[in-house]
């Protein structure tokens, strides 16, 4: 009977938790080991095709696109795109359904398959027309302005279909896309659609015993083995500065800890990754993996979203999660995971967000999922913000709130430590970075410590060095003297 009860009981638990949204939040703590959180995030709803107010069903949807209060989904598998208004009470209203632009005149041209789209402050849209095989520039008015095809250039390969996925473009409306078959980074473009070559190629780490292979291979054996590659990006986005950051999922396992992998990207003008990652682990999802419900590997993430303050999720292929770091590269949140009920995905695809609220496109399940932040969210946010804005007190205040929500939460520690650090608060700093085991801050802080207690004891140690060198000087002198007295 107390089996049934406990049993019941924990299943009574699982159904609300379920019911009220929850996500099953976690951290990871300095080696490694996972600590349980509060819900940074909850689900706000799951919107099917009738929720967003659609005519007929998604068929295979596999990118969106938030800019202002609108989100772009794009229908693939119905040869449109899906234009929706997000408002405050965070319902949608659809605005309309994009199947045709004109391209002149009468005419009027259609999609065929669009992957991605991407839509600039002045209302301009580029959307890849995948099957087309090109990206087409259109007005606010569904207008024809431009297209980029298939580069002329005897750096690309010819013999590859020409099928442009994803596509991000600058202020200055120059495009960077991903196409399938090309591993040598984004394609990038002028504004007047000019091919100026590739961006941001990854650097090629090959084994050693392939490396020993090539060199005693024949001309013939050779040509057939696989050239050293590359990795492909699967998706980008750009911050308010008009840096890239790019997510790939092509990597070897070994290399993850060790940041060769890089998972996640910013990219600089030159294409060098340029991401901070001042936490323990470098920003690459989940820190232990096995083959749990089938799923086999690390983390992969398949798309990311960055905030204003430069905090980013990344959305994991491999398990559903999505990852929240700050702009120093330390994990705020893990949350998700595979399933049919809500917060979980079939097959995630495409993350983005408005404000701080995340949106998340299921490609087998054709739905858009919300995630809107909890108070303890918010109190994370508030906290990293308040430090960036110089408000070191109330920064402080908030870390010391959201300590004593989660005890283990290892970034309130770190966040006390510099809230302290700059408030010249030394020594309570260096407390707060030795509890987390937080070395490179710590002597930070260390530094500034010994230094202020050298300059606030300068005085009492040139004293003590004045009494260490008179005082045996002076019984020097009196002995002396002494003797000289007796010796007359």
């Amino acid at each position: 009977m107390k089996k049934f009860v406990i049993t019941a009981a924990a299943c009574l638990i699982f159904a609300v938790s379920l019911v009220s949204g929850e996500t099953n939040c976690y951290t990871y703590d300095r080696w490694g080991e996972i600590e349980e959180s509060p819900d940074t995030y909850r689900v706000d709803k799951v919107s099917g095709w009738r929720e967003l107010g659609l005519d007929i069903p998604l068929v295979n949807p596999s990118g969106s696109f938030a800019a202002g209060n609108e989100l772009y989904i794009c229908d693939t598998g119905n040869d449109r795109i899906i234009e929706l208004k997000y408002n405050p009470d965070r319902t949608f209203t659809l605005l309309r359904i994009i199947k045709h632009f004109n391209a002149g005149g009468k005419v009027k041209e259609t999609f065929a398959s669009p992957s991605d789209i991407f839509a600039g402050s002045n209302g301009d849209m580029f959307i890849c027309d995948t099957n087309n095989g090109r990206v087409v520039k259109l007005d606010r008015d569904l207008n024809f302005l431009l297209e980029f095809r298939e580069p002329d250039d005897p750096t690309y390969d010819k013999k590859l279909s020409f099928m442009p996925v994803k596509i991000v473009a600058d202020v200055a409306g120059r495009v960077y896309l991903l196409a399938k078959n090309v591993n040598r980074g984004f394609l990038k473009y002028e504004s007047d659609g000019t091919f100026t070559g590739f961006y941001g190629a990854s650097e090629v780490h090959p084994k050693i015993a392939d490396i020993i292979w090539k060199k005693l291979a024949t001309r013939n054996q050779k040509k057939r083995m696989e050239s050293f590659v590359p990795t492909e990006y699967s998706n980008a986005c750009l911050d308010k500065d008009g840096f890239i950051y790019a997510a790939t999922r092509t990597f070897d396992e070994w290399d993850l800890k060790s940041d060769k992998a890089k998972p996640v990207r910013r990219l600089n003008a030159l294409g060098k990754d340029i991401l901070i990652k001042n936490a323990t682990y470098p920003p690459i999802g989940d820190l232990q993996w096995g083959d749990a419900a089938g799923y086999k590997g690390p983390s992969r993430f398949t798309d990311v979203t960055v905030f204003d303050d430069d905090a980013y999720v990344v959305l994991d292929d491999t398990r559903g999660r999505l990852f929240g770091y700050n702009s120093q590269g330390y994990l705020l949140f893990a949350f998700g995971g595979r399933g049919n009920i809500d917060g979980f995905f079939k097959k995630p695809v495409a993350l983005d967000h408005i404000n701080r609220d995340l949106f998340v496109l299921d490609s087998m399940d054709c739905t858009l999922t919300v995630f809107s932040p909890t108070d303890f969210g918010n109190m994370i946010y508030e906290a990293l913000d308040e430090y960036a804005a110089g408000w070191y007190d109330r920064s402080a205040e908030l870390w010391s709130k959201v300590m004593h929500l989660n005890g283990n939460y290892d970034l309130a520690y770190i966040g006390l430590g510099k809230s302290a650090l700059r408030n010249e608060q030394y020594k309570s700093a260096m407390e707060y970075f030795k509890l987390k085991w937080d070395a490179k801050d710590y002597s930070k802080a260390f530094v500034l410590y010994r230094r202020e207690w050298v300059e606030h004891n300068l005085g009492r140690m040139a004293a003590l060095v004045l009494v260490l060198i008179i005082v045996p000087l002076a019984i020097k002198k009196i002995r002396k003297i002494k003797e000289e007295v007796e010796q007359s």
